[in-house]
């Protein structure tokens, strides 16, 4: 599986006649981050940092987070391409209405563009067992195409054909989606699926996402472990 982030909000920093507060003491801030604080200081024009425990772009947003004043991070959004995942974990993130989606359509594209993706926790079935769940995904694939090419001598369109025949194939067939979010939904998303109680596939993207926030809004997510922590 991979995970890559593709896009990322950045701030204009040129802008005639709007007044941003100044980085003397946060030259590395992030354009996510910077965002997320200057939402929550223009509430109040507090541009100056008249407040020493809340000067720093990290110690603000950890005031922010723990104030639970979450809609400052909704400003900052980031765009990832998530590939070698199964149908059944896109059934999971989908649950998180907040982010945007663009999935590999099967109608379109034949099924044998797409690899079967074994789920972590069938690694630990016995050797007599995994084969025959590769005789029978093998043959799910084969009936597939039988499907498809009936259909179509039937005189249906490759899209039709396809449509009907994909709902053959397995779960843990491949997917492929651009799933974009604001630093919020992202938070929230996070917050559940890095659980130990969640499902393995996505619970193994979540921390590849979270490595990718960690540099794209470290402060944003500073209340988060380290991916390997989870």
């Amino acid at each position: 599986m991979r995970v890559i982030t593709i896009a990322q909000t950045g701030i204009n920093y040129d802008i005639p006649g709007y007044k941003l507060h100044t980085q003397v003491e946060d030259a590395d801030v992030t354009d996510a981050d910077d965002l997320a604080e200057q939402a929550g200081r223009l509430c109040y024009l507090s541009w100056d940092r008249p407040n020493p425990k809340t000067k720093t772009n990290e110690t603000y947003l950890r005031n922010i987070l723990h104030q639970q004043h979450y809609s400052v991070t909704e400003h900052a959004s980031v765009t990832f391409y998530v590939d070698g995942v199964t149908r059944a974990f896109l059934l999971e993130l989908e649950r998180h209405r907040h982010f945007s989606y663009s999935v590999v359509s099967q109608r379109y594209v034949p099924g044998s563009e797409f690899a079967f993706i074994e789920h972590v926790e069938l690694t630990k079935l016995s050797e007599a067992t995994r084969v025959k769940m590769f005789k029978h995904v093998t043959a799910a694939r084969e009936l597939y195409e039988e499907i498809v090419a009936e259909l179509e001598s039937l005189g249906d369109d490759h899209k039709t054909a396809r449509g009907a025949a994909r709902t053959v194939l397995p779960e843990g067939t491949e997917t492929m989606v651009l799933v974009t979010g604001n630093l919020r939904a992202w938070r929230d998303m996070l917050s559940k699926r890095l659980s130990p109680s969640a499902d393995a596939e996505i619970r193994e993207v979540s921390k590849l996402i979270l490595a990718e926030l960690k540099e794209i809004a470290p402060s944003t997510f500073q209340d988060f472990g380290e991916p390997t922590s989870y």
